[in-house]
């Protein structure tokens, strides 16, 4: 039967059912030998070669600018001879205290203090700036800001999801491994490294092999309909997180089919799959482990020393074993009965209850044993016990993780899946790399000793300067972070379906130029954050607007709405409450009890709240899928179940309701009232500068501070009135307090508070 393709879409549809790009590969019986794939890599054409973002960074000179007062780096250049080529000019420079503000959110997520406030106005000269800069990539909270977004990326949280939301045990290592890495600024070509293949590294170590959790982030059902297609399940996230986020493709897309939009093909994909197919993740059932984190000599020195103390250990048992069981049979113990019973049972048939009781009774009954040790076996045991903690100092515990680990060096056979069913296989294949980003495949070596080695090549082919794609899609994502957008405005996805940038030869630039500078997150924000491109205003230009409304000529820097823990760390910081604890286990912020009454059970599934704990850094904050924070998930939290690229910013009512009534912006708002009164007195109208100040970097202009004036005085009126409604008196200063806790609330609620500048 022919079928007939009629209609304004029908060349489409033709093209679609004869490309390539819809086709699968042939079957084959599973247990084939690796087969010839030059027949399926020819797919890929010189043509598709051709992609800009295929296409070797190559060096770029800065094009000249008439306008040379305006340029103080390359980044003018490239960006203001677009605007004179449009006879176009761009906005003026941003005021002191906006750019002040701007800079320190931007690079540590915190306001500047009066301090830095009044330092600044004293000499904001551009080169003043400059050392600002320096200062604040200094600081540990460059680590804490910088590092969150990073963790957006690699779908970063400490629950694995689904039913029963497990709890990834001390993944919080990977998290202050990252902020570290970023505070240390880790050369990226070694961050990806150790991430993708940290345990292969020559000089591995506890560092290293924590940022293998990196694969373990995702969600991850501990209690799989199908084990064989959930392994599939956690190695295409594996492939689609590490393509999207290193190299800017949706290679993910080629699971089932060769990808229908872009030159990357299932063989492409599954070979990706084999380069991960030798990881597996601790577990013993449903149970997900963590394990200790070191090189394999850290852990044979842990795995010796724990023989010797175990052997110490027996010899002191075997002192207190007889004293024990006289005590127990003599009756000479002072445990009740069913206690006695219970340590006399052998432990392998106790009973639960007997069980119970002998934890509960046994700190007691050590205690007991001690005291009737013969002199001798006293001593004895006190040098065993000196032995102990000699063997423990000399070689301390190694950190407890949450990473991957390969069991044997040598690789499972992996198989093309027959439309992405783990029931199917097909043709065998090898680890390797994109086709179209390798004309030759990389050379990966014999299985080593211990692992196969894949990781290591993938990684250090992914980190090379060579990689067409790697640097450009990470100064295209610090390019985003400080702007809003990226040069490129599809960030991880940098393929055919993907925008192109909007200034090529910039891009290429700053790639060159990263790697040059030996992949420094620092020079790079350095370099980006001292351009005057950086530093204008956002004012509005009209006939640009309408001309180009997404700003894509960059003429301004445009609005951004600062994440939530920016928001929420100035929130404390303003109100004086910031806990600055770096690094460990994560804290729980408030959740209202509403929100937990859904569990099927309330009472565990939130720890109880700590102030002082909970006034750390939002980037601390426990991340549970089945139940985000209330005020991080209303205030766009990333979804934490997949790479995100970048943030939604929404503006829907229950922002509002969580900014103004939420227990949080009220909390800080008190702490604030009783900040501005304990430093500037019962003064109104210094009450006011000073809460500007604090919250907006500068004063209030004459009309803000009369309206907040009015505020203050109509609200104390309101709390005196409604107390003597109540039949309640409500003194003078009360009232005032009062009132000026709902300017607190008011200022914390300003769209100027929300945004940068």
């Amino acid at each position: 039967m022919s079928i007939k393709i009629v209609g304004v879409n029908a060349a489409v549809v033709a093209l679609l059912l004869t490309l390539r790009i819809g086709t699968v590969f042939p079957s084959e019986p599973a247990t084939s030998s690796p087969v010839d794939v030059n027949s399926f890599d020819s797919k890929i054409t010189a043509a598709d070669r051709e992609h800009w973002s295929f296409q070797p960074v190559r060096p770029v000179v800065p094009p000249d600018a008439r306008d040379r007062a305006w340029v103080r780096n390359p980044i003018d250049q490239f960006v203001l001879a677009k605007l004179e080529a449009k006879g176009w000019r761009p906005s003026p420079a941003a005021e002191p205290h906006a750019i002040l503000r701007r800079v320190h959110l931007d690079v540590v997520g915190l306001p500047p203090t009066l301090a830095e406030q009044d330092a600044f106005r004293g000499n904001s000269s551009a080169e003043t700036l400059d050392r600002v800069i320096d200062n604040l990539l200094a600081r540990p909270g460059y680590g804490e800001r910088w590092g969150r977004h990073w963790l957006d990326l690699v779908r970063f949280a400490e629950t694995n999801g689904y039913e029963r939301d497990g709890v990834k045990p001390h993944v919080w290592r990977y998290r202050d491994y990252v902020i570290r890495s970023f505070n240390d600024d880790k050369p990226y070509d070694r961050f990806i490294v150790e991430q993708l293949a940290g345990d292969e590294l020559p000089d591995a170590s506890s560092e290293t092999v924590i940022a293998l959790g990196y694969y373990r982030l995702g969600p991850w059902d501990d209690e799989p309909a199908d084990p064989l297609e959930d392994r599939f399940d956690q190695l295409d996230d594996m492939v689609s997180t590490t393509s999207q986020v290193f190299m800017g493709l949706t290679l993910g897309c080629a699971r089932c089919h060769n990808h229908k939009f872009e030159p990357l093909t299932t063989l492409d994909y599954y070979r990706m799959v084999a380069t991960f197919n030798t990881l597996q993740r601790s577990q013993a059932g449903r149970a997900d482990l963590d394990a200790p984190a070191g090189n394999r000599e850290q852990l044979a020195a842990q795995a010796e020393r724990d023989r010797r103390i175990g052997d110490f250990q027996k010899q002191s048992a075997a002192l207190r074993e007889p004293v024990a069981t006289e005590l127990l049979k003599s009756g000479r113990t002072k445990l009740p009965a069913d206690a006695i019973a219970a340590f006399l049972a052998e432990p392998a048939k106790r009973s639960p209850p007997q069980k119970k009781l002998v934890e509960q009774n046994g700190k007691q009954f050590d205690e007991e044993v001690t005291v009737a040790l013969p002199a001798d076996s006293k001593s004895r045991i006190a040098e065993i016990d000196s032995q102990v903690a000699r063997l423990r100092a000399e070689t301390p515990d190694l950190p407890r993780a949450y990473f991957v680990h390969e069991p044997s060096p040598t690789p499972p056979a992996t198989h093309v899946l027959l439309r992405g069913k783990a029931t199917r296989p097909g043709m065998r294949v090898d680890a390797g790399v994109p086709a179209v980003l390798a004309l030759q495949q990389p050379a990966y070596p014999p299985p080593g000793t211990h692992t196969s080695g894949k990781r290591i090549t993938f990684a250090n082919w992914i980190a090379s300067r060579d990689n067409p794609l790697t640097a450009r899609v990470i100064v295209n994502r610090v390019w985003q972070f400080h702007f809003g957008e990226g040069l490129v405005r599809t960030p991880s996805d940098f393929g055919v379906m993907g925008e192109p940038p909007s200034h090529p030869e910039l891009l290429d630039w700053l790639a060159n130029w990263f790697v040059e500078n030996g992949w420094s997150f620092k020079k790079l924000h350095r370099l980006i954050l001292s351009s005057n491109t950086y530093r204008m205003s956002k004012a509005w230009h009209a006939e640009y607007g309408a001309v180009d409304p997404e700003n894509n000529l960059l003429w301004r820097v445009p609005y951004r709405r600062v994440e939530v823990e920016a928001l929420r760390d100035s929130m404390l910081t303003v109100s004086g409450r910031l806990n600055p604890k770096m690094y460990g286990p994560s804290m729980f912020p408030f959740v209202p009890k509403e929100a937990l009454a859904g569990s099927s059970d309330p009472n565990s599934i939130w720890q109880p709240f700590d102030e002082v704990e909970a006034s750390r850094r939002t980037v601390y904050a426990h991340i549970k899928r089945s139940l985000v924070v209330p005020m991080l998930e209303v205030l766009d939290l990333c979804d934490t179940t997949k790479s995100s690229a970048k943030r939604s910013v929404t503006s829907v009512a229950p922002q509002a309701l969580t900014l103004f009534n939420g227990h949080f912006v009220n909390q800080q708002a008190t702490h604030l009232a009783k900040r501005l009164a304990t430093e500037v007195g019962s003064d109104p109208a210094r009450q006011i500068d000073l809460a500007y100040r604090l919250s907006l970097c500068r004063s209030p202009t004459k009309t803000e501070l009369a309206g907040m004036l009015d505020f203050l005085r109509d609200e104390a009126r309101r709390f005196q009135s409604d107390a003597e409604a109540a039949g309640q008196k409500l003194i003078d200063a009360t009232a005032k307090q009062r009132a000026l806790e709902q300017l607190c609330r008011v200022v914390f609620n300003l769209n100027e508070f929300a945004y940068a500048d």
